[in-house]
């Protein structure tokens, strides 16, 4: 089945992929102030997914996402082969080609709404991020965020984007009645590193002045500084710059792991690097040769080298909720962790 079957209403004839897993198509955009990208609008029949292996009473059994896709266009992203599923063959398609959940905040009242519903934890932004730049086109998040804070659900919330910032009121309510935990991810404080690395998205600064606003406003917000990028951002010297950032911004912890390269990643990583450094490609084919992850005495020395830093600056570490593999997968449900709790398990 095809795409281009279920069209309603299409701005760009032919432009439809065989997405054979995904119905309920209303029509594609390509919207002048977004080349080169295309966005699928659909009706979804569900908003909350359960997270695999979870069970009842687990933190952030429930995940939400607006989008499938993400113009953050990050060379390193772990959810880039998700698209397959879309029947988008072309990694770049993950960067390029967005699914846009019209009706995702209706259909989310509904399912809270039923009786069933135990206001379990809910995250986001644990395959692509809810603030990228196409929620300033749709509007997703509102009605997302006015749903769960009607019901009285918690939200953990991990982002790179800076339009966080007009639903601060929105989160700020829903922590009246639970817990709210926000994370900005910012993996790069070198801007011409940035540009390359994370071509869509926002600057660190940006991002920064975000998770102070958030601070301002009452709520927990930390940083993700993941995925640490070996032989470009390991350096004592980008780590003590990063750190100090975070510090001054007053975020409530920090987590970093190192850069994992999974199946459908390394290659289109790996192409990027020998494009830009190709300098690097023997160490980086020899350090992944036996998986996705970082040696375990890369790692070791990785956090050698942070953990003064992080007295340093005042820091704490924080701790990840396992049920949505944010140590695995840069994304989710943050539990936080005392100053005195030991470092997560990260290798």
């Amino acid at each position: 089945m095809r795409w281009s079957g279920q069209q309603l209403e299409a701005e760009a004839p032919g432009a439809l992929p065989g997405l054979a897993r995904v119905h309920g198509l209303v029509r594609t955009s390509r919207p002048p102030e977004f080349a080169g990208m295309t966005f699928y609008e659909v009706l979804a029949k569900s908003a909350l997914n359960k997270v695999p292996g979870s069970v009842p009473g687990t933190p952030y059994a429930w995940t939400i996402n607006p989008y499938r896709g993400c113009s953050h266009a990050c060379v390193y992203c772990f959810a880039r082969p998700t698209h397959r599923y879309l029947d988008f063959d072309d990694p770049g398609a993950f960067d390029a080609e967005v699914v846009v959940k019209v009706n995702v905040g209706d259909v989310l009242r509904t399912e809270l709404a039923k009786p069933s519903w135990t206001r379990s934890p809910v995250a986001l932004g644990t395959n692509t991020d809810p603030y990228q730049r196409a929620e300033g086109r749709y509007r997703l998040m509102p009605r997302v965020l006015e749903a769960l804070a009607d019901s009285g659900t918690p939200v953990s919330l991990l982002t790179k984007g800076t339009l966080l910032r007009r639903d601060l009121p929105l989160l700020a309510r829903i922590a009246e009645h639970g817990p709210v935990d926000l994370a900005m991810s910012v993996a790069v404080f070198d801007p011409e590193l940035q540009a390359l690395v994370e071509p869509g998205t926002p600057t660190a600064a940006a991002r920064l002045a975000t998770v102070r606003a958030a601070r301002e406003a009452g709520l927990e917000c930390g940083v993700f500084l993941m995925p640490v990028l070996p032989y470009l951002t390991d350096t004592t010297a980008h780590l003590d710059a990063a750190l100090a950032a975070i510090a001054e911004a007053g975020a409530s912890y920090v987590v970093w792991t190192a850069l994992h390269l999974k199946p459908g990643v390394r290659q289109w990583y790996l192409d990027w690097l020998h494009r830009h450094f190709p300098q690097h490609d023997a160490a980086y084919r020899r350090m992944y040769a036996d998986g996705p992850y970082a040696p375990k005495a890369y790692r070791r020395w990785l956090a050698e080298r942070i953990e003064p830093l992080l007295t340093k600056h005042g820091l704490r570490r924080g701790a990840v909720d396992d049920t949505t593999g944010t140590t695995r997968s840069r994304s989710a449900g943050i539990v936080q962790a005392v100053a005195t709790a030991p470092q997560p398990t990260l290798f």
